[in-house]
């Protein structure tokens, strides 16, 4: 084996040099180790590669099939989605010793899906749950035998509503009801396509050429580097999913790509902040290589916002 052939050559150059056989075999697996890690960190990316691919095999379909299918298929999609990013923020906020309400963020979130679905109703709906939320949330705090830290736990209660619930109660507005090929089906096209291939660019990008780190203090393993390579396949994406099936003005389209890479990163940092904040190093472990169901939301949420916004400003939607 290549560790067993480092140690051996270790000892016999550290042997005629007189040292103690113990010391010896200790610096010679220092050594042996610290040849190794690359090897390992090598390996460690190889296997998440393989898991990313194997994740991407199995899902792909899946969204593919809900997002030609429209409608009630894409609210039962996200609206699962968002219930099992829900529960994992709230295990995350559980960990850091917080206790939001979670079944009022349940609620909330619910809410903002089903009003994304009864377009006429969508105001009225919105104004008698978000009035609701406040009446039922507070007096639920009332009931606490300790008070202490009651203010943040609300406060995290209506947050991991609007962080989750509210970006992707937009999914079924962009995507409209028809089956099939239409422009609502081009819209979640592009924003998938944008936000994976961004992350696909930048996780490859990064691994091969990344020099100059872009946020250290939140996540470390990103940078500047895989930033633009990601940016790369996000304007690609806009282009092909906006440009020539809606005839979107081309510079219109490159303009979308960099919002939906720059929302992916911001987003991206935002669940980053979240982990180091509550100290944990996945959401969870539902997706192989991934992590958990709010590691591929984090980025799909802001990105949702941004793509909404452009088809309403120009008229798309």
């Amino acid at each position: 084996m290549p560790g067993h052939s480092t140690l051996k050559i270790a000892l016999a150059r550290c042997v005629p040099l007189g040292a103690q056989p113990g010391v010896c075999v200790q610096q010679a697996s220092e050594q042996n180790q610290q040849i190794n890690e690359p090897e390992k960190a090598s390996r460690q990316w190889s296997r998440s590669v393989g898991l990313r691919v194997l994740t991407a095999v199995v899902g792909l379909p899946i969204v593919f099939g809900l997002v030609w299918m429209g409608g009630w298929w894409v609210f039962a999609g996200a609206t699962l989605a968002v219930m099992l990013g829900t529960y994992e923020l709230y295990t995350m906020m559980l960990h850091a010793g917080h206790r939001p309400l979670i079944l009022v963020s349940f609620a909330l979130s619910l809410l903002f899906m089903i009003a994304a679905m009864l377009p006429q109703q969508r105001l009225l709906l919105l104004e008698i749950g978000v009035s609701a939320t406040l009446l039922i949330s507070f007096p639920l705090l009332f009931l606490r035998k300790r008070l202490e830290g009651a203010l943040l736990d609300w406060s995290l209660t209506i947050a991991i509503a609007l962080y989750l619930g509210w970006p992707l109660s937009l999914l079924p507005l962009l995507r409209g009801s028809e089956i099939g090929v239409s422009e609502g089906f081009w819209w979640l096209f592009t924003l998938f396509g944008g936000v994976w291939g961004f992350d696909t660019g930048a996780f490859f990008a990064g691994h091969f050429f990344g020099r100059h780190k872009l946020a250290p203090r939140i996540s470390p393993a990103k940078s500047w580097e895989g930033v633009a390579g990601g940016l790369i396949f996000s304007v690609l994406a806009a282009i092909l999913g906006t440009t020539l099936p809606m005839g979107v003005p081309w510079y219109l389209a490159v303009v979308l790509g960099l919002l939906i890479g720059i929302a992916a990163t911001l987003g991206d940092l935002s669940e980053s902040l979240i982990k180091r904040q509550t100290d944990v190093k996945d959401s969870g472990q539902v997706l192989p290589g991934h992590g958990g169901i709010l590691d591929r939301l984090d980025s799909l949420a802001f990105g949702v916002l941004v793509i909404y916004i452009f088809a309403q400003l120009i008229g798309k939607l």
